[in-house]
């Protein structure tokens, strides 16, 4: 499967249901994670959206399983659709959305009203805006030692 599917994929398992505004702000945020100039998903990563999508631990939809439980909503049952192949070339070629900004490294859905002040836990990210269901996350001074 080519990086530009894969992208689509997760746009798809991870805000497909968050309509164009929040595939976008989802989709911002893994390029924000490609060019981000320090911290772990510069060092890990190296600027390549491919292992940004990989990296062990970030996204549940590349995980096929969670807590020792199949989990059925993944990227490899997650068929894109045009939309999603739209969004994930927009954010390729640096579409950037306003509301998630330039910045947000982390999104996280708190199945509540309320998002936490930090994400994720060990706190290198501080609540920025919510969109939708999910809520995103700016780095903290202390995500460049990460």
């Amino acid at each position: 499967m080519d990086t530009r599917e894969l992208f689509a994929r997760l746009i798809k398992c991870e805000a497909g249901g968050e309509g164009i505004d929040g595939m976008k702000a989802v989709a911002t945020v893994v390029m924000n994670r490609v060019r981000v100039p320090n911290g772990e998903y510069q060092r890990v990563c190296q600027g390549d959206l491919r292992k940004v999508i990989i990296q062990a631990c970030q996204f549940s939809c590349y995980k096929t399983t969670i807590g020792g439980v199949e989990n059925t909503q993944n990227i490899w049952v997650a068929t894109p659709e045009p939309i999603h192949y739209q969004v994930a070339d927009w954010a390729i070629n640096g579409g950037i959305h306003t509301g998630a900004g330039s910045l947000s490294l982390w999104y996280m859905n708190p199945f509540s009203p309320q998002c936490p002040n930090f994400f994720p836990y060990n706190k290198t990210g501080y609540w920025f805006t919510r969109i939708n269901q999910h809520c995103f996350f700016n780095p903290t001074e202390t995500y460049a030692q990460t």
